[in-house]
């Protein structure tokens, strides 16, 4: 049914938080100040997408639209850490493109085998047992956990094909690759018979074989959201070579040239550098016009090759033609590049200024202060401390936002040791 192909889902993701750092002391029978041994929260679970090669659409998606990985748990005595959260997998097909959904910019593709992490769960907090210091042997406070990353995205399947047919309804794009692969696609005399896109492999030879796609048929103004066609042209977005198939049999009562020209429209009001892809040019239905009548097929040769598209005559339901047009279709991918792979251009916003009174300043012991909030998280979360740039980056934020003048103003002195979550630093007026 048409209903069960899904190629575009919005989901919530949220990544589990940390576990709090433990506050605990060592007591044991005959060992006389123990000292602190608060153990680690664990971290929070990751969420993880990966490709499952037995999905082809997006159907999960439909119905339930947010995941949610496990919360570390928080440690314990005896320096015991705590467990980490359970991270969650979500299965896509191969060729998803995981977006940003306020940008649309790309985050990753799921096009080869390698699992990509849409949110990264919350590192754990740090126990009690790391803050003892000569001067400070009691330390009765720890760190919290950090929240997990949460992403609102887009999954947007783009069908990995090697070769595109394109045309109008019926012209017989569902049966040429019925004809030439082991696909079962529907196939009738009548319009939009193909509700969804449909793949098979075609065998050119020993060793040679590539996947073919067969989308909706294009209507005038599919690139402006008329029929069908523009929800799928999508799909063809990667292949290496278009097959245009056009009906010249005339049972449609258009004329050939013309269908051409309204489909190579269609193609470029949805992307000119689809349109301008290499493309072959297939006469169908050769096999309906009477005897001896060859102006239609002349004329519509004569036009395609004027423009570059080498031509094909073929009757796909007499499968006449189809061997000759499934070799040049191997030899044209022989030379062509790979299935192309889109490349992310996500950019992380600028972590936005503080509100009043989001930031929590705490004085944890005489030397010892803590700075905690969601805007320190985004902050940490967009700073390398290894890189000098980057530690400058992160002293420049918190001074141009006013960290450092409620910190002073709260009596911070030169040589106090101020956290930020897992960044210890001391404080220089």
């Amino acid at each position: 049914m048409a209903t069960s192909f899904v190629d575009k889902a919005a989901i919530s993701v949220a990544a589990g938080r940390g576990g709090d750092g433990a506050v605990a002391f060592h007591r044991e029978k005959y060992i006389a100040a123990g000292g602190p041994d608060g153990g680690d929260g664990g971290r929070g679970g990751d969420v993880i997408a990966v490709v499952d090669d037995h999905m082809s659409t997006l159907m999960d998606f439909r119905y339930k639209r947010k995941y949610v990985a496990g919360n570390g748990m928080p440690g314990q005595g005896k320096r015991c850490s705590g467990r980490d959260g359970e991270s969650l997998t979500i299965r896509v097909p191969r060729g998803t493109l995981i977006r940003d959904r306020d940008s649309g910019a790309i985050l990753h593709d799921m096009s080869d085998d390698e699992p990509f992490v849409i949110a990264r769960g919350g590192r754990g907090g740090w126990g009690n047992q790391h803050f003892a210091t000569p001067t400070r042997q009691v330390p009765r406070f720890a760190k919290p956990g950090l929240d997990g990353e949460r992403r609102e995205v887009v999954l947007e399947l783009k069908l990995l094909a090697d070769v595109g047919l394109v045309g109008f309804p019926n012209v017989g794009k569902s049966t040429l690759l019925s004809v030439v692969s082991k696909a079962h696609p529907k196939i009738a005399n009548y319009h939009f018979t193909t509700l969804f896109p449909n793949l098979g492999v075609v065998y050119a030879g020993e060793g040679v074989s590539f996947v073919m796609a067969d989308i909706p048929g294009i209507t005038e103004g599919a690139s402006e959201g008329a029929g069908l066609g523009h929800d799928f042209l999508r799909h063809i977005d990667r292949c290496r070579l278009l097959v245009h198939l056009v009906d010249v049999s005339g049972s449609e009562g258009r004329d050939p040239v013309e269908d051409f020209e309204t489909i190579m429209t269609e193609l470029r009001g949805y992307s000119s550098e689809l349109a301008g892809r290499k493309m072959l040019v297939a006469a169908n239905k050769c096999d309906l016009l009477p005897p001896g009548e060859r102006a239609p097929i002349d004329r519509l040769k004569a036009h395609v090759e004027a423009q570059g598209c080498p031509f094909f005559e073929l009757s796909a339901a007499a499968h006449q033609g189809t061997a000759q047009l499934v070799r040049a279709i191997a030899g044209e991918l022989s030379v062509l590049p790979p299935v192309l792979r889109y490349e992310a251009d996500y950019v992380a916003p600028e972590p936005e200024p503080p509100e009043a009174g989001e930031l929590q300043i705490r004085r944890c012991a005489e030397d010892y202060w803590s700075v905690e909030g969601a805007w320190a998280q985004r902050l940490l979360a967009r700073v390398n401390l290894s890189d000098y740039e980057s530690r400058m980056y992160f002293d420049r934020m918190l001074r141009e936002n006013g960290v450092f003048d409620r910190l002073e103003a709260l009596g911070v002195k030169d040589g106090d040791t101020i956290s930020i979550y897992d960044v210890e630093f001391e404080y220089q007026s």
